[in-house]
């Protein structure tokens, strides 16, 4: 009796690691006598799908006849059914070809798509439109997950063991159930502003910290990367519009065609008389252009105005006597030596 209790707390005790249990394969005997009530699911899928599916649907039945699930593809609808048979023995079955059909429709292909049957294997459909209401941060956000060239969605796929795909407003990963929750948190975080590489980088460094057992009851967290918000200034716009004061009064409706010739008094006119007065008002535009066009050419013929130098007949240079007098008689002591050279 006391081993038998032994055992029944081991199997119902506390686990450290709940990833790695494996759990029991579901097989026919476990449900010997089927479903008794009939399931159904159908999901809607897009139209530039449509040629897709055409050409993988006889694989997809193929695959689910072997879990003894009908499905439908209807083209005029534009939708993907799938329901279970008497002979349908496994209950989730349903739900995981329900999954399936969701991925095909949300452009996952064929191959990675089929692996939501297996029992180790789940999906999960992200939403990320619903995270910002800017549609120009929303792009950058979602290229963000993407990497230049598809190199961050590889790096996640890698570290997760997920297939991930970025399609319109939701992120669409297929893998283990632990890899799925990996993947939300990235996709979740990344579209909060924190950029991915934070959390591929803290996924790199747990998996190599798992292979040290002397850290296995110790904290990470100073391994870890810890991100830090920081309030960047953002541009102003150049071009502030300025808000007009309020009115609880519509503007006043715009004058007709008809009003304002009825303004002028021109609605009046007979037909003549008005192509007279508009052929008179083009004579006039013609007159006045012809005159704009001559005064343009003319200016090239104007001379500048010559700048005048007016001198005040007061102002005399003031020049010292002295220094003239000492100058002068330098210079004619200069030539009298010359002169004198010369001659000799």
């Amino acid at each position: 009796m006391e081993v038998e209790d032994n055992i029944e707390m081991e199997a119902t005790g506390p686990i450290e690691n709940a990833w790695a249990m494996k759990i029991p394969k579901f097989t026919p005997e476990d449900n010997p006598h089927g479903l008794i009530e009939e399931s159904k699911f159908a999901t809607l899928f897009p139209k530039y799908r449509e040629q897709y599916l055409k050409e993988c649907w006889p694989l997809v039945q193929k695959v689910l006849k072997e879990h003894h699930i009908i499905a439908d593809l209807d083209l005029i609808e534009g939708s993907l059914t799938v329901k279970t048979t008497r002979k349908t023995w496994d209950p989730y079955i349903i739900i995981k070809a329900r999954d399936f059909m969701k991925l095909l429709s949300r452009s996952v292909p064929f191959e990675q798509a089929v692996r939501v049957l297996e029992d180790e294997i789940g999906s999960d459909i992200i939403k990320i439109n619903s995270f910002v209401k800017k549609k120009e941060t929303f792009l950058k956000r979602r290229q963000r997950l993407i990497g230049p060239n598809g190199v961050t969605l590889k790096s996640i796929e890698l570290l997760t063991e997920c297939y991930v795909l970025v399609q319109g407003n939701t992120v669409s990963a297929v893998g283990p159930y632990k890899g799925l929750v990996q993947v939300r948190r990235i996709v979740e975080d990344t579209m909060k502003n924190i950029h991915p590489m934070y959390n591929i980088k803290s996924l790199m460094i747990k998996r190599e910290l798992m292979k040290d057992p002397r850290l296995k009851n110790e904290s990470w967290e100073r391994f870890l990367p810890q991100f830090k918000s920081k309030n960047v200034p953002r541009k102003k716009p150049k071009n502030k519009i300025k808000k007009k004061p309020y009115t609880p009064f519509p503007p006043p409706q715009p004058e007709s065609k008809i009003d304002k010739e009825l303004a002028t008094g021109e609605y009046f006119l007979k037909d003549e008389q008005k192509r007279a007065k508009r052929r008179h008002e083009k004579e006039e535009k013609q007159v006045e252009a012809k005159k704009a066009r001559e005064e343009e050419r003319k200016k090239g013929f104007i001379p500048p105005k010559e700048k005048v130098i007016i001198q005040n007949v007061n102002d005399e240079p003031s020049i010292d006597i002295n220094k003239f007098k000492a100058k002068m008689k330098k210079v004619s002591k200069e030539n009298k030596s010359y002169n004198k050279d010369k001659h000799k």
